[in-house]
């Protein structure tokens, strides 16, 4: 017997899809459900490692993640059949079934759905046949009529699932009744008569105020507005899409540690950093100035889908001397996968991935490009560490890797007596004097054992996460329009 599917799509990117795709997965799942996510395709340089085919792993998106692990299930390169991690605004690398495929990446947009569809529709019905429900994520709006004849990802999807289809919008940016009725003008008889709900999302106010506004659109669509969500501040949940809040983030309390995580254009995996913003006394902000790491107990250079360019931009705005300021001081500076390669001398590209760049000079390293990606999961444990990162010395931790270049000792500063301190082999590295740590393992702030050597507590929980916002759905959703038929 077929899954039911219940979808969620959205008026914008933005809307709060995956944030309720997650939800319901974990609400669906505490009703004893066996419960798979589902994205046909996701753009977005937040990957994670999965199992793949056989023994191997292979990438899917983030957001899919998440909800696996909301769902209770284990996480599956087909619940993400296509991941488009964007290089520059014109291309992206694709990734099929987990795996990066060259053809496919060179294609034209158009084209390529005719050779992905099959593979999508297959994951899909796989998994349909596997489980109770399916939850499916839509991607930006149905409604991009320009890309309706191409979609794999929408429509197109919901109607091979016979889904039942709730339409979220953004209340908080204003326009959300327009968007949601032009959303449903614009699609087909057939595709308008599978929206089953509207769902006003990141409410601010009384609820008393939107009438007439719901009452209108039912009488114009036959479709019921049947969830209003207040806006859920410090959610919990990872950000997903590249899209996130330039306040800064922490939970209450006095404040005891500043992170600076840089945001160059093409930072990748900034989810990884949604622990930090959990821990009472952290607060986290986003630096794309000097000005904005004014202060700052640690900075980070996190993970790049495009290293060489996000190095240039990095010494546009002048942060490469803040940040070597920064070092110099003494404070802590922490370099993850593009950022780890950042620190070092000087990144070679003989091979066309990423392009050739120096590198900031804090840690006597260089790194090598090459055509073949290193996706993998990590069980690995810190070595030995001096200085202050001593802290996680010894520390075991699990995280994943995902990454085109090598890094390695530089041969003349080696025969110079300048050495990098290999702290994990082949995975991380530190300077003499102790404060400067780069490492190719994601995931690292997700692992309680770092987080209580770092911080001596714990973050809430990804669990408790999932269970608050499943909670929220009993709260906020008229019970009929989540019914399974």
């Amino acid at each position: 017997m077929s899954a039911r599917c219940i979808m969620v799509l959205g008026t914008t990117s933005g809307a709060g899809k995956s944030w309720l795709a997650t939800a319901l997965c974990r609400y669906y799942a505490n009703q004893g459900l066996r419960v798979a996510p589902f994205k046909a395709q996701n753009m977005s340089n937040n990957a994670r490692v999965v199992a793949a085919a056989g023994d191997g792993f292979g990438e899917i998106g983030s957001a899919q993640y998440f909800q696996a692990l909301a769902a209770r299930a284990a996480p599956d390169v087909r619940m993400n059949p296509l991941l488009l991690k964007p290089e520059a605004d014109t291309r992206s690398q694709v990734v099929l079934l987990g795996q990066a495929h060259a053809g496919l990446s060179a294609m034209p947009w158009r084209g390529r759905s005719l050779e992905v569809w099959p593979q999508i529709a297959a994951a899909l019905d796989e998994l349909r046949a596997e489980n109770d429900v399916v939850v499916i994520e839509g991607a930006g709006s149905p409604a991009e009529i320009n890309l309706h004849e191409s979609d794999v990802v929408n429509m197109r999807v919901a109607r091979h699932a016979n889904a039942r289809c709730l339409l979220v919008t953004d209340i908080d940016r204003g326009g959300a009744f327009a968007h949601l009725y032009g959303t449903w003008a614009l699609l087909p008889e057939d595709e308008q008569r599978l929206i089953r709900g509207f769902v006003l999302n990141k409410f601010r106010g009384d609820a008393a105020l939107l009438a007439p506004a719901p009452q209108w659109l039912r009488e114009r669509t036959g479709v019921p507005v049947v969830a209003t969500i207040p806006m859920q501040w410090n959610h919990g949940l990872p950000e997903e899409d590249g899209v996130f809040d330039d306040r800064p983030h922490g939970a209450p309390g006095a404040v005891h540690t500043r992170v600076s995580v840089i945001a160059y254009p093409r930072i990748s995996n900034l989810d990884e950093f949604q622990p930090l913003k959990n821990i009472a006394g952290v607060r986290l902000n986003w630096a794309r100035s000097p000005a904005d790491v004014e202060g700052a107990d640690w900075i980070v250079l996190p993970g790049s889908k495009a290293t060489a360019s996000d190095m240039a931009w990095l010494r546009a705005q002048g942060l490469d001397a803040a940040i070597t300021a920064h070092a110099a001081a003494g404070r802590r500076v922490l370099g993850i996968c593009g950022g780890l390669q950042m620190l070092g001398e000087a990144m070679i590209d003989t091979v066309g991935v990423d392009g050739n760049a120096a590198g900031l000079g804090l840690l006597p390293l260089v790194t090598s490009f090459e055509a073949g990606k290193t996706v993998r999961l990590a069980d690995v444990r810190f070595g030995e560490l001096h200085g202050v990162w001593r802290q996680l010395e010894g520390v075991p931790v699990r995280g994943y890797e995902i990454h085109h270049g090598q890094t390695a000792q530089h041969p003349a500063m080696a025969a110079s007596g300048d050495l990098a301190r290999v702290v994990i082999p082949g995975i991380a590295w530190q300077n003499g004097a102790g404060n400067v740590l780069g490492l190719y393992l994601h995931g690292m702030f997700e692992d309680a054992r770092v987080l209580r050597a770092l911080f001596g507590e714990q973050a809430l929980t990804l669990d408790a996460v999932f269970e608050r916002m499943a909670h929220g759905v009993g709260q906020w959703f008229d019970p009929a329009s989540l019914a399974l038929e």
